[in-house]
């Protein structure tokens, strides 16, 4: 018979303090055993005798505050030698089947510490415990324990390791535990590097130049960002023409929630909650009236970004300035967010005045987190810090899954690991067209397949034959002699948001809008604009946009006058002799015209991004250049909320399967009425011709969802018609993940394992 039983306890249950409370359960128990972590999660053994069911009861009763218990499975075992108390054991390998930790806001009590001056770690920038601090971005491999961080190089002081060792101890094997005696240290340096201050002087230096007006550089735990006076637009205006970034909106770090509400910006409990969370984001609201912040924030916007401090290092630099900083991604115009201090002394060498860094090395990137919080609810832009690397359950029927690694796009990346029934998506690492993003990204996979013991069966990438990711999927699959599924740019949308909302593996079909920029469609064409009857398993194209020419090819992604040209050529005769030819006049559009006509450099896409460029260039918004992805459209959505009007003499008729852009241009050059009602009119006429082309659809296969997926759908107004005009059809969109390329992966992953269980 046997003398003990085990409990295998699975879910986020490393580097949360999990163990320790076991201990202290088992003690107020009187239970005898011992309790280790492994690459599973957390292993507890107890003497035969333990009550299983009251022990399990109050485990889930108390769980420390950043765990969660997927599961708990026990079974009979036999001790080598009966235990005489309980005790914390050595962590053991094994396969990875457990979750790392996102990096968690600093706590209450770490903050409080920060400024208590009785207290040792006063005024430290790198408290932590197991409620707070870097795990993610400092982990290198798994069980998560100290030697297996960039923390192993500060060997720990008597009193920490006192801290450290002790289960009652809330730093109990917290492992970036550390103080000013043992741990990371700060220093400001100037652009060669001569340092000139260290410790807290550092921190009051760098607060006094910010305050003077200069620019900071200052290292956090997943990145660095470049910092200014939020308030002062000189100071703004100087960041903006040193990082060549002339009107892409700033994040604003503000003092505190209390400042916001001074601002008289109205503080919900769910916007303090999202605000104040572990995870910390850069949270979207709308611009409040008479704000104190510099207008130069987010030009032409309605939103605009702003988080609280997430770290004790910023904790203690917003205490010194006591008003709101840009805190904008460490990165130079057109290069990759810098990690190291040389590369934030070499890169942003003509940015910066001031370097604020540590000695403490960034394993992982983890840029900040972007939420949009409306109407009480949140909705995820960008996903990365506080919320990677969370495992992500897929629905019913995705069990005993392969192991996939799911490559993403190229915009945006993120890319995705699938076992069994879980997915953890990397966080957002950006553009792959850039080579040093890409090589970020092959470095971030070796990290996550060596942390998570992933050895991939299967690859999955986008179609795309000119996509980076497709080309190193390829090439992946021929050095590890393993397949490459293909899958389709619009198919994987759809397929991440039915993920997210649960929907079975079996036969349930949706309808799927899939608008964004740019995709490779099932005919070889450009996509973008499409309506799709999807399952996870296949996607079939069934109405949409007509396809219209991008002159120039990519230069039409970039120039939105381009598009104006196309669609007029396309759809609107003699439109040279209406008034909206003196839009085109300062451009060489004659060129062009004979380009398209002969189909030089001038491929077809059906795409509603680059229709939000054509009407953004004929209301005079971007009309030459786009300095970010998405300005035009951005810009164009806050313009038509300006509309005092809802309904407009413009249409977008379906006729077949296709939305009707004839009818549609000719009605909205002649409606004369202010650009707001304009904007706002294009805005209504889309989602109008898009539900109507959805219910057709609904109609004729007899399906009650639509899904709303790509990037285009972050437009609030345009979803907002949507779902108003869907009615009343079951509206499903991404809320948990973002709804552009930054979740294709999920969809990619989901989709190759419905066509591999098929087979």
């Amino acid at each position: 018979m046997k003398n003990g039983i085990q409990l295998r306890i699975k879910g986020k249950v490393q580097g949360v303090g999990f163990r320790p409370y076991v201990w202290q359960l088992a003690h107020q128990c009187a239970f005898k055993g011992d309790v280790c972590n492994d690459g599973e999660g957390v292993l507890v053994r107890f003497l035969a005798d333990a009550d299983i069911c009251v022990f399990t009861e109050l485990l889930y009763q108390h769980c420390p505050p950043l765990a969660h218990i997927e599961s708990v499975q026990s079974q009979p075992f036999d001790w080598d030698e009966i235990p005489e108390k309980f005790s914390i054991r050595h962590s053991g390998a094994g396969r990875m089947d457990t979750q790392v930790i996102p990096d968690a806001a600093t706590c209450e009590a770490c903050s409080s510490e920060l400024f208590d001056p009785s207290n040792r770690r006063y005024h430290y920038p790198f408290a932590n415990c197991t409620h707070c601090g870097p795990r993610f971005t400092i982990i290198r491999q798994m069980p998560y324990d100290r030697p297996n961080t960039s923390m192993a190089e500060f060997p720990l002081c008597p009193e920490c390791q006192q801290e450290y060792e002790d289960p009652a101890d809330r730093r109990f094997h917290a492992q970036p535990n550390a103080c000013a005696v043992c741990g990371p240290e700060i220093q400001l340096c100037d652009r060669s590097g001569n340092l000139l201050a260290t410790k807290y002087e550092a921190l009051k230096q760098t607060a006094q130049r910010l305050l003077a007006g200069e620019i900071a550089a200052i290292k956090g735990v997943g990145g660095f960002h470049l910092a200014c006076d939020a308030t002062n637009s000189p100071a703004v205006n100087q960041l903006r023409q040193r990082k060549h970034r002339p009107s892409k909106p700033l994040a604003v770090m503000i003092p505190s929630i209390n400042w916001l509400a001074e601002q008289g910006v109205e503080v919900t409990d769910g916007l303090r909650a999202l605000l104040q969370s572990s995870a910390a984001p850069i949270v979207l609201i709308p611009i409040w009236a008479n704000s104190l912040l510099s207008p130069d924030i987010a030009p032409h916007l309605q939103e605009i970004g702003v988080m609280l401090p997430s770290n004790p290092l910023q904790h203690l630099l917003m205490s010194e300035v006591n008003t709101p900083l840009v805190m904008t991604s460490g990165n130079a115009s057109g290069k990759p967010p810098v990690l190291t201090d040389q590369e934030a002394l070499t890169d942003l060498a003509n940015i910066a005045d001031i370097w604020l860094i540590h000695n403490r090395e960034i394993v992982q990137r983890a840029d900040d987190s972007l939420v949009r919080y409306h109407g009480g609810q949140a909705e995820m832009l960008r996903r990365a810090r506080g919320y990677v690397p969370d495992a992500i359950e897929l629905p019913a029927g995705f069990e005993n899954s392969p192991s996939i690694l799911a490559l993403g796009a190229d915009l945006k990346n993120t890319f995705c690991l699938l076992r069994d029934k879980n997915a953890v998506l990397s966080q957002h690492l950006g553009d792959l067209d850039d080579i040093d993003i890409y090589q970020q990204y092959q470095k971030t996979i070796h990290l996550f397949e060596s942390i998570y013991r992933f050895t991939p069966t299967v690859l999955v990438g986008d179609m795309h034959p000119s996509y980076v990711s497709h080309r190193y999927g390829k090439s992946l699959s021929e050095q590890l002699h393993i397949p490459f599924i293909q899958v389709q740019h619009h198919h994987a949308h759809i397929a991440a948001v039915m993920v997210e909302h649960g929907i079975p593996l079996g036969h349930e079909k949706v309808i799927g809008l899939a608008l964004d920029g740019l995709g490779f469609g099932d005919d070889n064409r450009l996509w973008g604009g499409e309506c799709l009857l999807v399952d996870y398993r296949a996607s079939q194209h069934i109405g949409g946009l007509p396809p219209v020419p991008m002159p120039g090819g990519d230069l039409a992604s970039r120039q939105p006058w381009r598009n104006l040209l196309a669609h007029l050529e396309q759809f609107v005769p003699n439109w040279q002799t209406l008034p909206i030819a003196s839009t085109l006049q300062p451009f060489p559009y004659p060129v062009l015209q004979k380009a398209m006509l002969r189909g030089i450099n001038s491929p077809t896409a059906s795409s509603a991004g680059r229709l939000f460029d054509a009407i953004s260039a004929a209301l005079g918004i971007c009309k030459q250049q786009m300095s970010w992805e998405g300005e035009g459209a951005c810009q164009l959505e806050a313009l038509a909320r300006q509309s005092v009007l809802k309904q407009h003499p413009v249409s977008l008729p379906v006729i077949g399967q296709q939305l009707d852009l004839k009818t549609f241009w000719q009605q909205w050059l002649r409606y004369s009425a202010p650009d707001a009602e304009r904007a706002h009119a294009f805005h209504v006429a889309l989602a109008q011709g898009f539900a109507d082309l959805a219910h057709q659809a609904a109609h004729r296969y007899e399906i009650n969802k639509v899904v709303l997926s790509g990037g285009v759908m972050h437009n609030l107004l345009l979803r907002q018609l949507l779902v108003e005009k869907l009615q009343p059809l079951d509206v499903l969109y991404a809320r948990q993940l973002p709804m552009g390329d930054g979740g294709l992966a999920l969809g990619q992953a989901a989709i190759a394992t419905a066509q591999i269980k098929d087979e």
